[in-house]
């Protein structure tokens, strides 16, 4: 019989399951994905959406390099009431571009999240778009504003597979850590916290070439694909039909305004894929404290999205497999938290000697297996990491990457219980991130709600 002391010893044996199921598609999805097929990018009209708040130190190197590469696109930079020199930095660059549009923002309506100021980026596309253009062939590319796009991208994402097929709405690409390589992330710093830098800067950079790619990859066979906030392309078409349904096409009060756009995008009858062959590189985070900033916000937006369950079980435009993945994905911070909160139970049960959890203890070649196999799934990603993204280092460092991607995992319960925390108190500030260049003490972080 299943007593409540056998359901929380099971629990959370029963979500590593569930975990290695999903892992083991991705990691298939991934090392089986098909050769990509570029198109013919000059069959498109470009237009990247830069959002800044405060990005002085790295939005100009970001527009001369989106500019350089793409001649023919044209770059909106929002600045949502920035405190430093972010508008006279882009204003002095749209003064020698035609190309280049600096679109103000200004309190109170500023400074409220990412999604309204992209819906004012929009806003000011619609308008300066002629009376008669076909809106279906014109893309627009989200680009943080440390952002840089890989050259090969527009015509990755043109191909076939990409908005060369007319029902695509959004293409998502691959995301990499810029600073990967940097030897003193930390330059007013010593040896170890340079080191301890370096590692979780290469940890993201793994977490997103491969871990993160091959679970989009396996959403390409779900139907079930997240856009991000950064290498975000979206059909202008798509969006207008989001914007009719939504009264916008990014939502004001998202933290996570891209995976919300993406789950819209399904909804009103899109498909959206991941191309895994080209990328955006973006900084690593080499704080743990801006880390941990953004991580929260992004956990916490992730339970936003629980909202979209009733819509997303009913739609006819998700398929079961679909509607299995995204609500794995919703439910996930949920699950670890309740996890966390069983272990400590258990600890504690433990600890007062209950008897039948000391009879549990018998079990310990079990706990053996599956503590092995919740370190494995993490430590294989080290190789074929190593074979893709960095041959140039030894197999044996791949090995202990591997191994410290599993120990950086266990972040996600730390941020998942902050999100958890911060949805039952109510807040819901917007908090950005600072970017490597700015001070640590200075600026504001969030803006509380």
């Amino acid at each position: 019989m299943l007593t409540p002391d056998i359901l929380l010893f099971l629990f959370p044996f029963v979500l590593l399951v569930c975990f290695f199921l999903y892992w083991a598609g991705a990691r298939h999805a991934y090392l089986r994905r098909p050769a990509h097929e570029g198109g013919d990018s000059g069959a498109f009209a470009w237009h990247f959406f830069v959002p800044c708040r405060d990005e002085e130190t790295v939005v100009g190197a970001t527009v001369t390099r989106l500019r350089t590469d793409f001649p023919a696109a044209h770059v909106w930079v929002v600045d949502d009431a920035s405190e430093d020199r972010t508008a006279a930095v882009v204003a002095a660059l749209a003064e020698d571009d035609k190309r280049v549009h600096l679109v103000s923002r200004r309190r109170p309506d500023a400074r409220v999240g990412k999604g309204a100021a992209l819906n004012a980026a929009y806003a000011e596309l619609d308008d300066f778009l002629p009376a008669g253009t076909d809106r279906s062939l014109v893309v627009v590319c989200v680009v943080d504003a440390d952002g840089h796009l890989a050259p090969d991208a527009l015509t990755a994402v043109s191909g076939p597979t990409g908005f060369g097929d007319p029902e695509m709405g959004g293409v998502q690409v691959s995301v990499r850590m810029r600073n990967v390589e940097e030897h003193r992330p930390l330059p007013g710093h010593g040896r170890p916290r340079n080191a301890l830098a370096r590692l979780l800067v290469r940890m993201q950079d793994m977490e997103f070439a491969v871990s993160n790619a091959a679970m989009q990859l396996l959403r390409v066979r779900t139907g079930s694909v997240g856009l991000g906030g950064n290498g975000q392309f979206t059909r202008l078409t798509a969006l207008d039909r989001i914007a009719a349904a939504e009264r916008r096409p990014w939502q004001r009060d998202a933290l996570l305004e891209d995976y919300e756009l993406g789950l819209h995008m399904i909804l009103g009858g899109y498909r959206v894929t991941h191309i895994a062959d080209t990328h955006v590189s973006q900084e690593g985070l080499p704080h743990a404290r801006r880390f941990l900033t953004q991580r929260t916000r992004w956990a916490q937006g992730n339970l936003q999205c629980v909202r979209y369950t009733p819509r997303i079980v009913g739609s006819r435009h998700y398929s079961g497999r679909g509607v299995l993945e995204t609500l794995y994905t919703f439910m996930l911070p949920l699950a670890l938290v309740a996890s966390l909160v069983l272990a400590v139970l258990l600890v504690a049960a433990l600890a007062l000697g209950h008897e039948p959890l000391d009879g549990a203890l018998g079990a310990w070649p079990l706990l053996l297996v599956l503590t092995l196999l919740s370190i494995l799934p993490f430590a294989l990603w080290g190789p074929v990491y190593r074979r893709d993204f960095a041959p140039h280092h030894s197999w044996i460092k791949g090995l202990l990457w591997g191994f410290a991607l599993w120990l950086y995992a266990y972040h996600v319960y730390v941020v998942s219980t902050r999100g958890f925390l911060r949805v039952l108190r109510g807040k819901n500030g917007w908090a950005k991130t600072r970017r490597n260049a700015e001070a640590v003490g200075t600026g504001p972080v969030a803006t509380e709600a």
